[in-house]
C-alpha cells in the first residue's frame, strides 16, 4: 500500500468518529502539513465521502451524511459488535430484517481478518437460538411511528386491544421502548386524557396528522420503566400465605428471595409474600419437600388442589410390560 493510501485510510478512520477535527490536529496526527490534509479531504469527496469544511482560524473537517452510503471503516471490536448485532436482528421482531441482516452479515465476514472470523466463529458454535413465535413488526410502521416521536407529530390508529376489541386512536406519540421480541409505543391518549401504552404489532392504518404534540412529561421520568410499570399494574397480584412444616433455614435456601419468611418454631415457619403468577408459586411450594397449608389466596389452594389430582391421576396410569423378544 502506497503511503497516501495508508494516510488516506487514517484520515478516513479520524472523520469517522463523530466530531469536529481541527485541520492543526490531523496535521500533527497524520504528521503532514496542512496543505497535504486538505488534498487529502478533496481525494475523499471524489471518492464520495461527504467531509465538510468549517471556515475560521483553525477550520476543521468532519463527515457528515451524504446522498450514498460510502465505506466505513471498523476496528475489531466495532466490527465484532456489529457482526453480533446482525446475527441477533436475523432472529429480532421486526418483520422482514432477517434477510437484510443475514446479506449484510455475509458481507462483513467476506472481508473479516482471519482472527475475527474465529472470534465470530467461536461464538456462533457456543450459541443457540430460542425458537419464538412471537408476531412480527414491519420496519416500515417502526420507521412511521419513530419519525412521529422524533417530529413531535401528533398521530391516529386503528388499535385491537388484547381481548380482540377494536378501537380508534388519537394520541401524541412520545417513545418506542423495545422489550425483548415485543415493541410498546408510549404515548398520550388525547381522547382519553392520559398516558397509554400501545403494542406496536396491534397498531394499523397508523396516519401522521401533521398537527404538532404538545411537549408532555411522563408521569415517571423513563418511558422503559413506564412500560415496565404499566405492565405490572396491569397484571393481577395475590398476597400470598402459608405454612411450612420445615426450619426455616432448610426452605430459605431454596426459595431465595421469592418471600418473606419467619420462624414459628424449631420445625415450622410461616411465608408471606406477593405474587402475580399462582403457577410459579404453587410450584415453589411443591417441590419444597415438606408439608405446608396454604392460609390464602383462595386461589392458589384451587390450584394446588387441581394440581395434586392431576399427578394422583398420571400415578395411577400402569404402563403396558414391554413384550420380551425370544432368546435367539
Amino acid at each position: 500500500m502506497s503511503e497516501t493510501s495508508a494516510r488516506l485510510l487514517r484520515l478516513l478512520s479520524l472523520l469517522q468518529t463523530p466530531r469536529e477535527w481541527p485541520g492543526s490536529e490531523l496535521s500533527e496526527r497524520l504528521e503532514v502539513s496542512r496543505r497535504t490534509i486538505r488534498r487529502d479531504v478533496e481525494r475523499l469527496r471524489d471518492l464520495g465521502y461527504p467531509v465538510q469544511a468549517t471556515m475560521g482560524a483553525e477550520g476543521g473537517y468532519r463527515l457528515v451524511a451524504g446522498a450514498a452510503m460510502p465505506p466505513l471503516l471498523l476496528d475489531d471490536e466495532e466490527a465484532v459488535a456489529i457482526a453480533i448485532g446482525l446475527r441477533t436482528a436475523a432472529a429480532h421482531a421486526v418483520d422482514g430484517i432477517e434477510e437484510a441482516s443475514v446479506r449484510a452479515l455475509a458481507k462483513l465476514e467476506q472481508v473479516l481478518p482471519s482472527r475475527l472470523r474465529r472470534r465470530l466463529g467461536a461464538m456462533r458454535t457456543a450459541t443457540v437460538t430460542m425458537p419464538w413465535s412471537a408476531p412480527t413488526v414491519e420496519p416500515t410502521l417502526l420507521t412511521l411511528l419513530a419519525a412521529t416521536v422524533t417530529n413531535r407529530e401528533r398521530l391516529r390508529f386503528a388499535y385491537q386491544g388484547a381481548g380482540g376489541q377494536e378501537s380508534s386512536r388519537h394520541i401524541e406519540p412520545h417513545r418506542l421502548v423495545s422489550a425483548g421480541r415485543r415493541w410498546y409505543l408510549v404515548g398520550f391518549d388525547l381522547d382519553r386524557n392520559d398516558w397509554r401504552i400501545f403494542r406496536v404489532d396491534r397498531i394499523t392504518a397508523p396516519v401522521p396528522t401533521g398537527a404538532r404534540a404538545t411537549p408532555r412529561e411522563l408521569p415517571t421520568g423513563d418511558a422503559a420503566a413506564f412500560v415496565t410499570n404499566t405492565m405490572h399494574g396491569l397484571a393481577p397480584t395475590y398476597r400470598a400465605e402459608a405454612t411450612l412444616h420445615a426450619p426455616i433455614g432448610q426452605v430459605a435456601a431454596r426459595l431465595g428471595s421469592a418471600a418473606d419468611l419467619e420462624p414459628v418454631d424449631e420445625h415450622t415457619c410461616r411465608l408471606r409474600g406477593h405474587t402475580d403468577t399462582l403457577e410459579w408459586l404453587a410450584l415453589r411450594l411443591a417441590v419444597l419437600g415438606c408439608d405446608f397449608e396454604v392460609h390464602e389466596p383462595p386461589e392458589l389452594a384451587e390450584y394446588l388442589r387441581a394440581l395434586g389430582e392431576r399427578a394422583s391421576r398420571a400415578a395411577r396410569i400402569v404402563p403396558e410390560p414391554v413384550p420380551r423378544g425370544r432368546p435367539g
